[in-house]
């Protein structure tokens, strides 16, 4: 059977003095798959866009601001991630440069400057999968990951990756 996975881009954009990350605490759907958790920016890819440009349309759409630097530092396959167990695919980016000023909140919650440090410790609802791939997205190592991290039923089966 053919992987077709969603195509998703996930955003990380650190504040000036890179000691925080803007962040969106989902609390505005009750219905939101989301609800109650903190994530990066991002969402689904549009047909005719490719990942970059579909990262900065989000950005555009859920904080208001301009990407200047986009850099991918990898991705992950999310079989089974879906409300309905849909496959995901995400282009994860870290944004160290922007123009703009995010507004308090937008469609889907509240958007907050959050202590990397916190974001690490894992002192704030995330996704459970979470744990295994921000590491590698703020750490040091310039490689970029590329993982697979099945799920069933909201939580991970497991987690591998590559690096390059």
């Amino acid at each position: 059977m053919p992987y077709t996975p969603i195509i998703a881009t996930l955003g990380y954009v650190l504040a000036p003095d890179r000691s925080s990350v803007l962040m969106i605490h989902r609390n505005a759907r009750p219905a939101d798959l989301h609800l109650g958790k903190y994530n990066g920016l991002g969402g689904k890819l549009e047909p005719e866009e490719d990942v970059v440009s579909g990262m900065r349309r989000e950005l555009r759409e859920e904080a208001a601001i301009e990407a200047e630097e986009l850099i991918l530092r990898g991705t992950v396959s999310w079989p089974g991630f879906g409300k309905h167990g849909e496959d995901w695919l995400g282009f994860i980016f870290l944004i160290p440069r922007f123009s703009g000023t995010p507004p308090a909140r937008n469609a889907e919650g509240s958007l907050e400057w959050v202590p990397i440090e916190r974001v690490l410790t894992l002192d704030l609802p995330l996704w459970p999968g979470d744990r295994y791939f921000l590491p590698l997205v703020f750490g040091d190592d310039p490689r970029q990951f590329h993982g697979v991290m099945p799920y069933r039923d909201g939580q991970p089966l497991g987690w591998h990756y590559s690096l390059i």
